[in-house]
């Protein structure tokens, strides 16, 4: 278990993980070409590898141990540890789109979560090619920050369309029969896509409605999001309508149940038929 060193001041500690995530989506930016990644390793599970991957998470888990070096910290290109027994730990995914980011899009994002007791309470998104950041410490709480303007909002999810939801799916999985049938119980208006966690954040700023996610991920691709688009009134739930946890030690690889992210209007069918 560890001691808690980190500033007991919430917002503080969300406004130093930005400058974190900033800093290390500014490094990715040094490799990002628009024409696309040359030179890509591929990991034993067969996802690609950059040095951008690498490089941002050697800079984000050296400046979160600058911030309490007794917090444990889940990288996706680090050593996993066990924090089945840890009361918070970080999750970090340094480049959250990896496949985005080799392929020339700026869809890719930086993502930094502070998990307690299995929960996200503390999240931050970056979007560097976007200048885009998303971030959250606590109920409402959640904002938008553009760098072009350099201008903060205060985002929340919206009330359910009476024209019909717009569902968000992945660049890379979006398509698939499990969806379209999962979709059927649905008033649906249009289908959008968008790489990376961007996809749970434009719920969490009213931009969605749903993002039905069928097939694997990893608890670092969705924690940092998990945490802002609970503080903005959605949710993300597995299937049964129960809120994902993280660091439950469930599966060695911290993979994800199959999930719905959401505003808290949208009941799953099974929610409905109870």
């Amino acid at each position: 278990m560890s001691k808690i060193l980190l500033p007991a001041n919430r917002k503080a500690l969300c406004n130093q993980v930005r400058r974190i995530a900033i800093e290390a989506g500014n490094l990715t930016l040094e490799y990002f070409d628009d024409a696309g990644y040359e030179g890509a390793e591929i990991k034993g599970d067969g996802s690609p590898l950059t040095e951008a991957d690498k490089k941002a998470q050697e800079l984000i888990d050296k400046a979160l141990k600058a911030i309490d070096p007794t917090v444990l910290i889940v990288g996706e290109e680090n050593a996993q540890p066990d924090v089945k027994n840890e009361e918070r730990f970080w999750l970090v995914d340094p480049v959250d789109g990896t496949k985005e980011f080799i392929s020339g899009s700026g869809d890719y994002t930086i993502n930094i979560a502070l998990i307690e007791n299995n929960k996200p309470v503390l999240g931050v998104v970056y979007a560097p090619v976007h200048g885009e950041l998303y971030a959250s410490h606590g109920e409402g709480t959640a904002i938008r920050w553009m760098e072009d303007t350099d201008t903060e909002k205060e985002i929340s999810v919206r009330p359910m369309p009476y024209k019909g939801l717009t569902v968000v799916s992945s660049k890379s999985h979006g398509r698939g029969e499990k969806l379209d049938r999962f979709l059927e119980n649905y008033k649906i208006r249009k289908q959008v896509q968008r790489g990376s966690s961007l996809k749970m954040c434009v719920i969490a700023a009213g931009k969605a409605d749903m993002y039905p996610r069928f097939g694997l991920t990893c608890e670092w691709d969705t924690a940092a999001a998990h945490a802002i688009l609970n503080d903005a009134g959605g949710i993300i739930t597995d299937l049964d309508g129960n809120e994902l946890q993280y660091g439950l030690g469930l599966n060695e690889k911290f993979l994800n149940p199959e999930f719905i992210a959401r505003s808290r209007e949208i009941l799953l069918p099974e929610e409905e038929a109870a």
